[in-house]
């Protein structure tokens, strides 16, 4: 045996068992409550033709390898948007997605409260990994994917009902995705204000939205991977998410009329998308059929 032979073990030793005396170092301090203080939101569509294989390489490998295994997201859920639902979209010329149309799959993750940073470092390296290694899907088009620091909840049932921090986790029927731009900073911030304590409020009572999760999207890192663009509206838009006791299309045009004219007519902004989706069936292929 060379000297350079017998010398690996030990270097190979070293490096193990630095690797776990790591994290418990990491566990022994910072924050770890349970508040989603941020948000992995990614509405991806599948090339033509790839729609099964991309389904099939999300579920199976990268919602578990590339998210649900990383430190700091403790919750996830994927939803799918059919044709039908695709169509049922506005506004028809849409600043997020062209042609409203794109983007049939969506994946939210919750992130625990001020544990962005940390993260941050951990995905964009394993990332790199999967990339390295030919585990990442290419046929596919982010259509609006941001990372999003979480601002308010408004809950239908006041103190009743699952918490935000429940909301992947919770057999909900569907989901509503709406994109808001502001014309600036100030009026964001405004904007914000007006729908916590407004328009929210009126909207919820009696409808199937149990509540509406608030965030604002944050810049993706300079050495994301390249494929996932720059994320636009940073100082300007708010994404909503409206959880959904029911399928969203069972009085879709009564319970979700007027969302683009009310926000107008506020002059604080405009609704930039209004998209709905169901869940998925993990595990399963269900939907991919009634994707075109």
């Amino acid at each position: 045996m060379t000297a350079d032979s017998e010398r690996t073990p030990e270097v190979t030793t070293a490096a193990a068992a630095d690797g776990p005396a790591a994290y418990a170092e990491l566990a022994a301090v910072g924050p770890y409550g349970v508040r989603p203080g941020h948000a992995l939101i990614t509405m991806v569509e599948p090339h033509p033709g790839h729609e099964h294989a991309y389904n099939r390489w999300y579920e199976d490998d990268h919602y578990i390898a590339g998210a649900m295994a990383m430190p700091w997201i403790f919750a996830g859920r994927r939803w799918v948007a059919t044709r039908e639902l695709q169509l049922l979209r506005r506004p028809e010329k849409s600043a997020v997605a062209s042609p409203v149309t794109a983007g049939c799959y969506l994946s939210t993750y919750w992130l625990t409260e001020g544990r962005y940073d940390e993260h941050m470092k951990w995905t964009v390296g394993i990332n790199t990994r999967l990339n390295r290694d030919g585990r990442v899907y290419r046929h596919r088009t982010h259509v609006f994917t941001a990372f999003q620091d979480h601002l308010a909840t408004v809950y239908r049932d006041g103190a009743a009902g699952p918490r935000d921090f429940h909301a992947l986790d919770h057999p909900y029927a569907g989901l509503l995705l709406e994109v808001i731009d502001a014309d600036g900073p100030e009026q964001r911030d405004q904007l914000l204000e007006w729908l916590c304590a407004r328009h929210l409020p009126r909207r919820l009572p009696g409808s199937s939205a149990a509540m509406v999760t608030v965030f604002r999207p944050t810049p993706l890192p300079g050495d994301r991977m390249s494929y996932v663009r720059q994320v636009e509206g940073v100082d300007t838009r708010l994404t909503l998410l409206w959880f959904l006791e029911q399928d969203p299309r069972e009085g879709w045009t009564e319970r979700f009329a007027g969302l683009e004219e009310e926000v107008a007519e506020s002059g604080l902004g405009r609704v930039e998308l209004v998209a709905p989706f169901l869940p998925t069936v993990p595990g399963t292929d269900r939907y991919v059929s009634e994707l075109r």
